[in-house]
């Protein structure tokens, strides 16, 4: 099975051929226990995916509900709160009592650590 640069290089290679192919042509194929094969379609985008620097696991600390994942969105509740989970402030290893400024700018909000210099927001 390819990885990283090579599979990259292969993908590039083959150009426009079909999934079932371009799967089967870098190496995720497994048996089944009948002698056919099997296509590895979620292992070979996974590979594909790292490849090119996204890893899925990153920022995952296992705790948590499994299968479930961070979605990266905050809504505003209908009390007019903005709520930040724990799952993010595990994340950023943030203890009770930690202080941010709150900054305001066009559209956005920005929380910085209280007493943090310029350069480290």
């Amino acid at each position: 099975m390819l990885n990283g640069p090579d599979l990259l290089a292969k993908v590039k290679e083959l150009g426009d051929v079909s999934k079932s192919e371009l799967v089967r042509s870098c190496g995720y194929v497994s048996s089944k226990k009948d002698g056919g094969e099997r296509l590895n379609y979620t292992a070979f985008y996974a590979a594909l995916l790292a490849a090119k620097g996204v890893n899925l696991t990153d920022g995952s600390s296992g705790k948590g509900k499994p299968g479930r994942s961070l979605s990266y969105v905050a809504k505003v509740l209908f009390n007019g709160n903005l709520l930040v989970g724990k799952a993010y402030t595990s994340q950023l290893e943030l203890k009770p009592g930690d202080a941010f400024e709150i900054k305001l700018g066009k559209n956005q909000i920005r929380l910085v650590p209280v007493g943090a210099a310029d350069g480290e927001e």
